[in-house]
Order: C-alpha cells, then sequence, then structure tokens
C-alpha cells in the first residue's frame, strides 16, 4: 500500500467526487479510477459506495476505518520528512505537544517565547484533547511531547513531573447564596446538581472529595467553554480547573474547594522513540523550570 495511493484516497474521501478529485491531484479521471479499483482489490473489501446515475461517492465502514488510519499515516509521513530535513545549522523542526483543558497551557507559552527567542527555526504545533486521545496520538507517533494531568505509570512513556499543581474550584453563578464564600466543603454543596467533567479520571478525583456525600449528576462535558454556558444558565454548578474555563465575573464566580484539591502536571513522551533535535530543545527547557520558578 503505497503513500501516494492512500493520498488519492484520502483526497477522493474528502472531495466525495472523482472528477473534482482528479482535479486537485493533477492526474486523470481513468488513472485515478484504476489506482482506487486496484486499492479495493489490495485490500479485499469495498472501500466505496458509488451512488447509481450519480457521480457521488461515500465510504463504507471499511473505507471510513482506512481513511482514518490513512490521515494518521500521511501526516506521520510529513512530520518525519520535516524532521529530516532540518538544517544542519540551526535547530529547527516542529515539536508537537498534545494538551488538555489545563491552567497549566500557560506554561506552553512561555516555552514557546524561550524557545523562538533561542531557536527560531522552530515552530510548535498544540493539539487539544482528552488525556486518553492524547496518549494514543503519542503511541502512533503523531505527537512528541504530552502534558497531562497526574503521573503516567506505564512502561510505554517516559515523564518529567512539572513543578506545579491544578487547583480545582466550583463555579456557580454570581446570584447563588453559595458565592459569598470564600471556599466550598462538600457538606455546602450535597444537594446541588453537579456538572462533571467529561474524563472518568476527573470524575473519580471529585467523587472522592465528595466522599459518601456524592451529589446528583446527570450532565457530564467536555468543553469547558460549554460547561460555563451552563452554569450561568441555572443547570448546575461545576468543579473545573482553576483557570481553565473562561467566564464573565458578572454571571459567573469560582470557589475554592476545601479541603483543597489539587493535581499535579506532567510532560509526557513515547519512551523508545529517539527524540528529533528540535524536540530535545524543548524538553531541555522543561527540565530547567524548577530552576525558574
Amino acid at each position: 500500500m503505497e503513500m501516494r495511493v492512500l493520498n488519492y484516497f484520502v483526497t477522493v474521501a474528502k472531495e466525495e467526487n472523482i472528477t473534482r478529485a482528479a482535479q486537485i491531484l493533477h492526474i486523470t479521471q481513468p488513472t485515478l479510477s484504476r489506482q482506487l479499483a486496484q486499492l479495493e482489490e489490495e485490500t479485499g473489501v469495498p472501500l466505496f459506495v458509488r451512488s447509481s446515475g450519480s457521480r457521488h461517492i461515500t465510504l463504507t465502514s471499511e473505507g471510513l476505518l482506512l481513511r482514518r488510519r490513512a490521515e494518521e499515516l500521511l501526516a506521520l509521513e510529513k512530520k518525519t520528512l520535516q524532521e529530516i530535513r532540518q538544517s544542519e545549522k540551526e535547530v529547527s523542526g516542529l515539536v508537537s505537544i498534545g494538551c488538555g483543558e489545563i491552567a497549566s497551557t500557560k506554561l506552553l507559552a512561555y516555552f514557546f517565547q524561550k524557545i523562538h527567542q533561542e531557536h527560531p527555526m522552530i515552530r510548535f504545533d498544540v493539539y487539544t484533547a482528552s488525556h486518553e486521545s492524547i496518549l494514543e496520538r503519542l503511541s502512533d507517533g503523531l505527537l512528541d511531547f504530552g502534558l497531562l494531568l497526574g503521573s503516567i505509570n506505564s512502561d510505554r512513556y517516559a515523564s518529567l513531573a512539572l513543578p506545579v499543581e491544578e487547583r480545582w474550584v466550583i463555579l456557580l453563578p454570581v446570584d447563588d447564596p453559595l458565592a459569598g464564600r470564600e471556599s466550598l466543603c462538600s457538606q455546602d454543596l450535597t444537594n446541588r446538581p453537579l456538572i462533571l467533567p467529561h474524563s472518568i479520571d476527573r470524575q473519580n478525583l471529585i467523587r472522592r472529595w465528595f466522599g459518601s456525600k456524592i451529589p446528583v449528576s446527570f450532565v457530564s462535558c467536555n468543553l469547558t467553554a460549554n460547561v460555563a454556558v451552563m452554569v450561568r444558565q441555572g443547570l448546575g454548578i461545576a468543579p473545573v480547573i482553576e483557570g481553565s474555563v473562561p467566564f464573565d465575573p458578572a454571571f459567573i464566580v469560582a470557589r475554592p474547594l476545601f479541603p483543597p484539591v489539587t493535581t499535579a502536571v506532567s510532560l509526557v513522551w513515547k519512551k523508545n522513540d529517539p527524540l528529533h533535535p528540535a524536540a530535545q530543545v524543548f524538553l531541555q527547557h522543561a527540565k530547567q523550570l524548577d530552576a525558574i520558578i
């Protein structure tokens, strides 16, 4: 299965039209159709659903799976070529980092600025997603690093514990009776509906803090911007990481938990894969963070 043919396949899948895809790829339509037919023969399964009397085509379930894997392979090929074409005189290349919606993302901005001053040829790409998705992309070689909550106990990944912690707070409407409190304990929140984070690990952390007094929750959410909207509408109160959720203080306030709940932050990378020079520069700056803050 050639990368060139996979690129043809992905282009057709995006355009849903062979004629238009052939124009984009600068090849003839018969050539493209022949390559797709050979790809289906090679895989042994139909990849396209061709509408009778129409040029519009869609993917079968097998085609959808191949598209996902093909896009990952093409992205990995592009990233690899960028790494091996780096200049010998100056460190360059793309450092790709996955992170969740956490306040410690501000560390990335600090690293990027410092590294850019020393190595202006280095570029950065930030991928925001769930903990599980970031680890999957690290495993597939599509990310160099992950900035994640907690520690990683796995033989597949190396990690660096950063000297920062995330503090948890409760978001509630500004006119809520509890908004005047300096902090909130579990007894204060026993009868209040919770809007929980989508992550199971984060849900378990909150449940441990509440203990046997865990309130009812009928909503979970993976996008922090939506959490603020739901709190403002009075759907419930939300435990979140301080600084991770943008909100208007005219409508929402954040109050810390008591006793406090904090979570460590780690920088994670694939253990047995050598880091390219630009990634090595990034890791070196991360290791120096202790001496800076």
